[in-house]
């Protein structure tokens, strides 16, 4: 991988730093309904470089770590890490993302930026051949993730993102989703 500092990160170059927010809102399935958490993160990215693929394929590449904890008890409800990839030459995203539960996602789809923000659209689905969800045996049988949407817009000073997990779970399907505003740490 490239990691000298000129590496062209075209629509990802704005997520790179250190965020923090304390308005996440996550809404999860239970047995008998509905939870509803409050939360607050930090989520940092950082810059790797290039890498190509087979020659003919050039990806800029973005790590990522996120913590997010319950607001009312500090409890850690969510670990995430992975990577934000751009396909330099095409209108494509890719984020690779994997959770300590036994689960690995990896969802594509279109950016848009313009002068003041970064939209990133993607989505993964357990049905689609490109862009899928792989999961442990456990997961399939108790807590299926069936589709993945999320969307994330970025400025200079603020970053907000939308997710919706797709869940077959306790004889159900359950929309999980998250929300949360972010701002950048200095």
């Amino acid at each position: 991988m490239n990691t000298v500092d000129e590496t062209n990160y075209g629509p990802l170059a704005i997520l790179i730093g250190h965020w923090e927010g304390n308005k996440g809102n996550d809404i999860a399935p239970e047995p008998e309904g509905t939870e509803v958490n409050s939360y607050y993160e930090n989520l940092v990215f950082k810059g790797l470089g290039e890498t190509e693929n087979a020659e003919s394929q050039v990806l800029s590449v973005v790590f990522y770590s996120q913590e997010v904890r319950r607001i009312t008890n500090h409890k850690m409800i969510h670990h995430e890490t992975g990577y934000w990839l751009w396909e330099q030459g095409s209108n494509t995203v890719m984020h690779s993302l994997t959770i300590p539960r036994g689960m690995c996602v990896l969802a594509s789809g279109p950016f848009e930026n313009t002068e003041d923000e970064a939209v990133l659209n993607v989505s993964a689905a357990i049905s689609e051949q490109d862009w899928q969800i792989i999961q442990s045996p456990f997961m399939v049988k108790n807590a299926k993730m069936k589709s993945y949407v999320q969307q994330v817009k970025v400025s200079e000073d603020s970053l907000f993102y939308s997710q919706t997990m797709l869940l077959d779970i306790y004889g159900k399907e359950f929309e999980h989703t998250d929300n949360s505003k972010l701002t950048r740490k200095a």
